[in-house]
């Protein structure tokens, strides 16, 4: 039996099925925007080699299948798919190939049928292997393209330090998560890769490298962000202003907060009162002021919950508070907690860990160029509420 030909008569139909299972796999939701043509990609090519694979007396000719992966994994990079989506792909073909060719397999004797399985086996596996090295490849040009922007924008960062010092410990305390991230997984990859010559492509190794570029991303973001601020400050800018979900915004914020809430078992309720398109403002620089109060509110509270509300006060404003039963803030201190590096006391400590001084610092600076106000209740022992008041019509 010519598993061969009976191979390359129904590529066609294996193609199709493919690109048909690959569209219903709700597990690659990176395919639901792509055509026909860009899914099927360079399957063709694959199937191509395959059938070579099979027509060889010995089987282990796998050379032709190298170009066919490296440009898949290339391309399924640039269009977004992660590791976890090349990898359901390629189940996915080894299915539809043995669903497709069991008729003629079962023709077959028994020594024909387990060469053919093991052969397509064999050509499937190397497709994964050169696919995931190619895109491993294309993932670390981006990171040194991401590396390339970053040592720029450091170099805009360094001019503005001798300028405006204040604002620098502002954009420390914002950049400090996502670049510590970036430098802990660079350096835990650059160790491994060390370890084991730059061949150990796995995909634990990938995982890593999907997190230091969804770090740095968001880090490119906030960098872009707070240089417009600084810029704003010295009177070249104004905020970017559009109509906002604002109820949509700060449920965003809370499923974003809710693992550390969880973490203390307080729950994170909320009461929005405004309607969803009818708020005028800078979503980004808002939510940023959200997540800095919530997340203030989650640190300082060990029981109890954290209220988040918000609605239009009258004609002119409209309001957010966050509302906390944490430690509370004594009458002395409450001047004090919007400057730089104030940080509020627990009973046994001087601060709670994990606080630099600076969140509520920057809050207040976003507050006043949305143009407007922030005002604190608290209480030692009893909690917090920070309410933030804005004007509904801007003045541009």
């Amino acid at each position: 039996m010519d598993f061969s030909q009976v191979l390359a008569d129904k590529t066609d139909t294996i193609a199709q099925k493919w690109v048909s299972e690959v569209r219903k796999d709700k597990y690659i939701e990176s395919a639901d925007d792509l055509s026909y043509i860009a899914i099927q990609n360079h399957l063709p090519d694959v199937l191509e080699a395959m059938v070579t694979v099979l027509s060889t007396s010995v089987g282990n000719d796998v050379k032709s299948i190298v170009v066919a992966s490296l440009q898949h994994g290339i391309l399924r990079a640039e269009q977004g798919f992660d590791p976890e989506e090349i990898a359901r792909e390629y189940h996915l073909l080894r299915r539809v190939i043995f669903d497709t060719l069991e008729p003629d397999l079962l023709q077959g004797s028994p020594v024909e049928i387990v060469r053919a399985m093991r052969l397509i086996d064999t050509v499937i596996d190397e497709a994964i292997a050169r696919c995931f090295n190619s895109y491993f490849e294309e993932r670390l040009r981006e990171l040194q393209h991401l590396y390339n922007s970053l040592t720029l924008h450091n170099e805009e960062l360094n001019r503005l330090v001798n300028t405006n010092q204040d604002y620098l410990n502002q954009l420390a305390h914002e950049l400090k998560s996502p670049l510590a991230s970036i430098i802990g997984y660079s350096d835990l990859f650059l160790r491994q890769q060390r370890q084991h010559n730059g061949k150990n492509n796995t995909p634990v190794n990938l995982e890593h490298i999907e997190r230091v570029l969804r770090n740095g991303r968001h880090l490119l973001r906030i960098i872009n962000d707070i240089l417009e601020v600084s810029r704003y400050e010295a009177g070249k800018i104004q905020p970017d202003l559009e109509f906002t979900n604002v109820c949509e915004l700060i449920n965003n914020v809370v499923e974003m907060l809710a693992p550390l809430a969880q973490e203390k078992n307080l729950p994170l309720v909320q009461n929005c009162k405004i309607n969803p398109h009818h708020i005028l403002t800078d979503p980004f620089r808002l939510q940023q002021i959200v997540t800095n109060l919530i997340s203030n509110a989650i640190r300082y509270t060990n029981s109890g919950s954290v209220e988040i509300s918000s609605q239009v006060v009258d004609n002119q404003k409209w309001a957010i508070a966050v509302k906390d039963t944490g430690i509370g803030i004594a009458p002395e201190n409450q001047t004090q907690i919007f400057e730089p590096y104030f940080r509020v006391g627990s009973i046994h400590k001087s601060y709670v860990s994990g606080s630099t001084g600076l969140g509520l610092a920057i809050v207040a600076r976003l507050v006043k160029l949305l143009q407007g106000e922030i005002n604190l209740v608290s209480n030692l022992g009893v909690g917090s509420t920070f309410t933030v008041t804005f004007p509904l019509d801007l003045k541009i």
